[in-house]
């Protein structure tokens, strides 16, 4: 970092810096970070406008409570950008998302400050609840936070997680992040003055003790506790959005401007002295700061690729063909699509457009998408689910209850399968092969290029099956005008046929497994035979049973958990008959991958094609 171009951030280290600077320098100081965060996320990629939209608030937090002693729960973690730069990680940031350098997302091992980890929303509340309550159990007295945005706010995990805040009552702030709406100029001012009155230590003082005195009076209590609440939660309905969480036993406060800083801490130190759990409704803006850097579409810039990163020309994303091939079926099959807030990562911006009344969108609510499918699907409709593998795992009870074990058919497309590189850990989509291959009624594919996700697409469809379809985010192969063609469910392809060794591919492993036999013939003038195992479940049993009395070297290759993934099935298969091949698995172990490129992360785990054909090689000539 360039200490000329960041005068003020340049001075602070950590949160303790901020407390003796005026408003003013803390003002100075969120233009710092929020020209810093564009300089490093416009040169490296990542999240974007969503860091920029709370720069404001998380100077204030910061600037109010002692962290890390103070616990400040955020939830989905890509608002954290500046948190984390405030936190004894400013020089680090320049390297943020990069391999082996700091996560995007909150990581509990990677700083203090970062109480507890996040990659999925909608987490905060009750995460910050547990803490709330063994503080309580340990009778400590400080403060917890769960700052959690209006987007997230649309998963049910969230309201499990106010019900039971509402009923614990203990001291908890939920900072409520809406960046979604603006206040009018009248509501604004008299929602502002609701806030300094309720947020007012002398009112809320007198407050209390009418509260205690009038459970004195046995006679009038009741009827002066009752006027007391009414008149408070009236106000609170005219001006403000703030009935709902006061109807759950949680005080509402706001809405306040969230890039106003003096006030954000005014009111921040008045809620310390609150008793009981606190809603903060604080409005930001993703565009404001995007404004300073010449545009104002929060949704575009929501994240930003990597400087220099450009699509190569005919090159598709499996997304893009995703997309694609919906719009090529949709004529001609009557299909309904069901995604969950992703409609533009999964490729359906174009679909949802053009077919508002066959696309439905559910928010943040991957259980309910999950059920809300199997009903269009009992009713004799075909669902298609379109949904990052990572978020399945939210709904693999609905898999199992409502869908599978119903026998309701379903299209269940998994984007951002296998390794998805800088996102790290909590978004590797590793886990969908283990868990749908142990669910009964399920076929498990995985396309090797965008022609074949075309095909598995359009078989899944007229299937009429429980089918699901996963791939990767990476580039892939094809043509706007291809035509599908309906493939034989539980058939391999061979792509190359030679002796002794053969690669067993799934999905992006295929391109692979290309590369190492390349490798043997050009290195080892030795033809090894490659096979697209495009069916996971169920297996091509008639070309294994082939394979096992062929091939004295058999290699399956997979992009996921090597427990209970493609490998496992197919030893599972060869251990009930009689078979003296070697065979070996090559996958993700027993561990979490962290972030990096997705080429940094195969090499490191040694599904590299160079590293795979080196311990091929390697064992076949011993």
């Amino acid at each position: 970092m360039n200490n000329k171009d960041y005068k003020i951030l340049s001075k602070i280290n950590n949160p303790n810096d901020l407390k003796g600077l005026s408003i003013g320098d803390l003002k100075l100081l969120s233009d710092d970070v929020s020209n810093y965060i564009h300089d490093v996320i416009s040169k490296l990629g990542g999240h974007y406008s969503s860091p920029l939209g709370v720069i404001e608030l998380t100077i204030a937090l910061h600037y109010v409570y002692d962290t890390p002693n103070d616990k400040i729960v955020w939830d989905v973690g890509h608002q954290a950008y500046a948190h984390k730069i405030l936190t004894e990680r400013r020089d680090a940031f320049s390297k943020i998302r990069q391999f082996k350098e700091i996560s995007g997302f909150l990581k509990i091992d990677e700083s203090l400050y970062d109480c507890y980890g996040a990659g999925h929303t909608s987490t905060s509340i009750s995460a910050a609840l547990g803490f709330a309550h063994m503080r309580d159990i340990e009778k400590k007295k400080h403060n917890v936070l769960a700052v959690i945005g209006d987007g997230a706010m649309t998963g049910g995990l969230a309201y499990e997680g106010l019900n039971n805040l509402g009923y614990h009552r203990t001291q908890l702030t939920v900072v409520l992040n809406d960046n979604s709406l603006s206040i009018s100029e009248s509501v604004g001012a008299l929602s502002k003055a609701l806030t300094k009155i309720t947020t007012n230590p002398i009112y809320n003082k007198l407050r209390d003790n009418i509260w205690d005195v009038s459970g004195k009076v046995p006679v009038i209590s009741k009827y002066i506790r009752t006027a007391l609440k009414k008149t408070e939660e009236g106000m609170k309905a005219t001006f403000t959005p703030g009935g709902f969480f006061e109807e759950l036993g949680i005080r509402y406060i706001g809405p306040i401007d969230g890039h106003n800083i003096g006030e954000l801490i005014k009111v921040f130190e008045s809620i310390k002295s609150i008793e009981g759990p606190v809603l903060l409704h604080v409005y930001t803006n993703k565009a404001k700061r995007i404004k300073d850097f010449g545009s104002d579409d929060a949704v575009k810039y929501y994240s930003l690729s990597p400087k220099g990163s450009t699509n190569k020309e005919n090159t598709y994303t499996f997304s893009n063909v995703f997309g694609k091939s919906m719009l090529n079926l949709a004529d001609n099959n009557n299909f309904l699509c069901v995604t969950a807030a992703m409609k533009v990562g999964t490729g359906l911006a174009e679909f949802a457009k053009k077919y508002k009344d066959r696309h439905i969108d559910v928010a943040i609510a991957e259980q309910h998408a999950l059920t809300y499918a199997s009903g269009i699907s009992a009713a004799g409709g075909v669902p298609v689910i379109a949904i990052y593998s990572t978020f399945i795992q939210r709904a693999y009870d609905q898999i199992i209850h409502d869908i599978a074990l119903q026998k309701l058919p379903a299209v269940i497309c998994l984007d951002r399968s296998g390794l998805v590189g800088a996102d790290g850990p909590t978004h590797h989509g590793v886990f969908d092969i283990p868990f749908l291959r142990a669910i009964p009624n399920i076929i498990v594919t995985s396309p090797k290029d965008g022609f074949e996700l075309h095909d598995l697409l359009y078989t899944a469809i007229k299937s009429r099956k429980i089918f699901s379809i996963r791939y990767g985010k990476i580039d892939t192969n094809y043509s706007d005008d291809y035509k599908p063609k309906l493939l034989n469910i539980g058939s391999w392809e061979y792509l190359i046929k030679g002796d002794s060794i053969i690669l067993l591919a799934v999905g992006s492993m295929v391109e692979s497994a290309l590369e190492i036999s390349s490798l043997f013939r050009n290195n080892d003038n030795l033809n090894i035979s490659v096979v697209n195992c495009r069916f996971v479940k169920p297996l091509d049993y008639k070309m294994l049973d082939e394979i096992n009395s062929k091939y004295s070297f058999i290699y399956t290759i997979e992009e996921g958990n090597i427990s209970g993934g493609f490998g496992s099935s197919v030893l599972e298969y060869f251990s009930q008959k009689k078979y003296n091949s070697y065979v070996k698995l090559f996958g993700i172990r027993d561990e979490f991958i962290d972030h990096g490129s997705r080429m940094e992360l195969l090499d490191s785990i040694g599904l590299s094609s160079q590293k795979m054909y080196e311990v091929i090689k390697e064992e076949y000539e011993k």
